[in-house]
């Protein structure tokens, strides 16, 4: 587990790449509440909105984070649930904060992800 990149990652890269092209600068990896030690993965500072891209098998996908490896599964399927309930936990804090956390999915098409953060970000734009 120690190998896998926190940061980085090629949804990440392929889908901050297409927000820079759009025109919309962020900060990367940073932690949207002081005090609170969860990063996002692209955040929008005046606007409130903090983007995660979540990678199916560790967050859980409906779609295809439905294997559970063979060895160890026990664990396997513990880690993922409490990741999910971190999620969970994170999501709720930020909206309590006044934040608009977006989930994506490390499989969702580029171009969708990448216009409703878009969206998200010009509709919560300060005036």
């Amino acid at each position: 587990m120690q190998r896998q990149p926190t940061r980085d990652t090629a949804p990440e890269l392929r889908l901050r790449r297409a927000l820079h092209a759009a025109g919309l600068r962020y900060r990367v990896d940073a932690a949207p509440l002081p005090g609170l030690r969860r990063r996002a993965d692209v955040v929008f500072g005046p606007s409130k909105v903090a983007v995660f891209v979540d990678g199916c098998f560790w967050h859980g996908c409906p779609d295809h984070g439905t294997r559970t490896p063979k060895t160890n599964a026990g664990y396997w399927s513990e880690k993922v649930q409490r990741n999910r309930e971190r999620d969970a936990d994170t999501d709720q804090r930020l909206l309590e904060a006044g934040w608009l956390p977006l989930r994506l999915w490390e499989h969702q098409d580029l171009a969708a992800a990448a216009a409703e953060v878009a969206s998200a970000v010009a509709v919560r734009r300060p005036a």
